[in-house]
């Protein structure tokens, strides 16, 4: 009967969100960028390892700048896995070069290198024999940045595409550890109560009263600049509210009569906790988990702002507005725009994911 009530209950809560319009499209927005996430490689115009394809001569130009683009093999090229490939990014030892005009003549090509501000550039003469078959026709081609390069000549597209791994992973990784420390912590203090409650909601009022971002900077600085200590960071400040949510569902859930039972039947308290009050108080905790999500991603982007977040190379929202906010002023906002408004309608969908299953999950309405 119970089963049959409680299957009865999630289609009401699922029928609840599927009403919810930016509930339903904000899911569908992040599954979107999920996929994006973990196929940035194959999409980006610029596969290389951290899409880091730097072209100095183009330079900061505007959404759909083109240009002719000359790729000189290497004879070093690594060898690597398809699939890796696709999740690292290619070992590319190739060199690009931005020409404006080139001519073959015989066995040799000859070519000027791009110039911007209508200056002319250095001509440079090489063999056909470095290309296969002696053929360059096919290493030349024209190449369009759709959101124009940043400001070392790095495709824009490639390194917000790939730069969405960052942001939306460490969503999962922060809330997978607040979620362990907190549930567990929250679960001892609520059902044990006395000195153990009292131990447990000292340490978590002392990490309360601490800055968030002062307390992920000091982790952060213990355990070394970098991409995973920046995860773990954020995810061990993050469980305190979680652990504050669960302890004040416990402590009510404690008292009714299905707890009252399960003791009677002689069930041990691990059992009673995991099996019998933890799904019946998972509904806020869910809730909580949709705003920890934004909070991360925004936590992330500030270190990377601050220069202790993802390390150059590495391509994060976070560190392209670093780098470019004072374009702002200097008549090319867009590079700073641009990863600003990823960050913002991220951070906006699981803001109306969390909107849209606390309505959901609300028996009462």
């Amino acid at each position: 009967m119970s089963n049959h009530k409680s299957n009865s209950l999630k289609q009401l809560a699922l029928q609840k969100f599927r009403k919810n319009f930016w509930g339903v499209f904000s899911f569908y927005f992040l599954i979107l960028v999920g996929l994006v996430s973990i196929f940035a490689y194959l999409i980006a115009p610029d596969s290389s390892r951290h899409a880091n394809q730097m072209h100095l001569s183009i330079h900061s130009k505007s959404p759909g700048f083109k240009v002719n683009m000359l790729t000189i093999p290497s004879e070093f090229n690594q060898e690597q896995s398809v699939l890796n490939k696709w999740f690292l990014g290619k070992k590319n030892s190739d060199t690009e070069v931005p020409i404006s005009e080139y001519n073959i003549q015989g066995e040799t090509l000859t070519y000027t290198e791009y110039a911007s501000d209508g200056v002319k550039g250095e001509q440079k003469t090489i063999a056909l024999s470095v290309f296969p078959e002696s053929d360059a026709k096919p290493y030349i081609e024209q190449k369009t940045f759709l959101f124009g390069t940043d400001k070392y000549g790095r495709d824009l597209l490639s390194r917000v595409l790939v730069g969405a791994r960052i942001s939306f992973f460490i969503g999962f990784v922060a809330v997978f550890i607040s979620l362990l420390i907190g549930v567990f912590m929250g679960s001892v203090a609520g059902y044990f109560g006395g000195k153990v409650d009292a131990v447990i909601m000292w340490l978590i009022n002392v990490t309360w009263s601490i800055p968030t971002l002062l307390l992920v900077i000091a982790i952060t600085l213990a355990l070394g600049k970098g991409f995973w200590q920046v995860f773990i960071a954020v995810g061990l400040t993050m469980w305190v509210e979680v652990a504050r949510v669960v302890r004040g569902q416990i402590i009510s859930a404690k008292e009714m009569q299905y707890v009252t039972a399960a003791r009677a039947l002689g069930y041990g308290d691990f059992r009673i906790i995991t099996k019998h009050i933890l799904p019946n108080i998972m509904a806020p905790v869910i809730v909580i988990s949709a705003a920890n999500f934004a909070a991360a991603i925004l936590i992330e982007s500030g270190l990377s702002f601050l220069g202790i977040g993802a390390q150059p190379p590495m391509a994060s929202w976070g560190a392209m507005i670093k780098d470019h906010y004072n374009y702002i002023i200097l008549g090319k906002p867009y590079l700073a725009i641009i990863p600003g408004l990823c960050i913002m309608s991220l951070v906006m969908a699981f803001m109306l994911i969390g909107n849209a299953l606390r309505d959901a999950l609300d028996v009462k309405s």
